[in-house]
């Protein structure tokens, strides 16, 4: 529509203005033609006769129209962007992300607060179709919608270029339809299922291995197992017995104040025990700071492969002073 009045309103111009114009020639039409259809009117070119307005008038007019025109489409374009976004119509082209399959009303909120927590990361919640529109459009995340075991909606999900994937179905038994399709389109990615009866682990390393089952009440350690894989296998070793024990002991009074630092270094290089946690003056302090100082009979809270005895306490952290 601009092209149709540019070449049909220059010549109109160059008949009604005066012979030797400057409107008319071609390095200044152009410009008074942007400016008029664009409605600024700068005034430093103007037609000098009433043949010259009216073909000025055609141009203000041809030039309405077609930006509006121009902004309707834009609009329109916008308008079905978004709602293809709310409606989860969008095919995710991101890579490294981590993908959530299934959504359950502020359960899957918590996890993706506690995953961004550390730091921005790209999320993309791929959920039912029942969910019929973006349940979480105002947080930072991408909405899929579909069938979660059909290979299609999980590769528009990216689950093929994804780092993380967690399978949070409504029970355990979809949890393994979605895990089988998700593993299948999975390429490298490390696929989390949330269970509700963890015994039915067993059943999903007969699809892999490598997949990683959690308590399914538990969404802190999810989020853990998510962002740094393997993590929860380092808790149920902890807390499975004849795995390596956590103890806890208290720092004999004769020594008096003690560094945690002489704690780490001497229980560790003696008995290969690592100190997780210490309590003193009712404070617990986790992941204690190796330059605070221990007051005499403040607990201890390590890691070893057996229980060490008061004697064996005194003697590493006396010999380490």
């Amino acid at each position: 529509m601009l092209g149709f009045v540019y070449l049909t309103s220059w010549p109109l111009m160059a008949l009604a203005e005066p012979r030797g114009s400057e409107l008319v020639e071609p390095a200044a039409y152009w410009w008074y033609f942007v400016v008029t259809a664009a409605t600024v009117g700068y005034g430093d070119l103007s037609p000098e006769t009433a043949g010259g307005r009216v073909v000025g008038v055609y141009v203000i007019v041809g030039g309405i129209a077609a930006l509006t025109a121009v902004f309707t489409r834009l609009a329109a374009v916008l308008e079905r962007s978004k709602g293809r976004r709310m409606k989860g119509a969008v095919t995710v082209e991101a890579s490294g992300h981590i993908v959530i399959l299934g959504y359950t009303p502020g359960r899957t909120e918590r996890i993706v607060e506690e995953l961004i927590a550390d730091g921005p990361c790209e999320i993309v919640l791929c959920a039912w179709e029942d969910v019929q529109a973006h349940p979480m459009a105002d947080h930072d995340v991408t909405f899929v919608r579909g069938e979660l075991t059909a290979e299609e909606v999980l590769r528009r999900a990216g689950v093929q270029r994804a780092h993380s994937v967690l399978v949070d179905a409504h029970d355990d038994n979809e949890a393994l339809a979605v895990t089988v399709t998700a593993d299948h389109v999975a390429e490298g990615a490390h696929l989390v299922v949330a269970l509700r009866d963890i015994g039915r682990a067993q059943h999903l390393r007969y699809v892999d291995e490598a997949v990683r089952c959690v308590q399914w009440h538990s969404p802190h350690m999810i989020t853990e197992e998510l962002k740094d894989p393997g993590i929860t296998e380092v808790y149920t070793e902890l807390m499975t017995h004849g795995g390596a024990g956590t103890y806890s002991a208290h720092l004999p009074a004769s020594l008096g104040p003690v560094p945690v630092e002489r704690c780490q270094v001497a229980l560790g290089r003696t008995y290969g025990a690592t100190v997780l946690a210490a309590r003193a003056d009712g404070e617990l302090l986790v992941n204690p700071d190796w330059r605070a100082v221990l007051p005499p009979g403040a607990l201890l809270y390590y890691v070893s492969s057996r229980r060490l005895t008061p004697e064996e306490i005194t003697k590493a952290l006396g010999a380490a002073e």
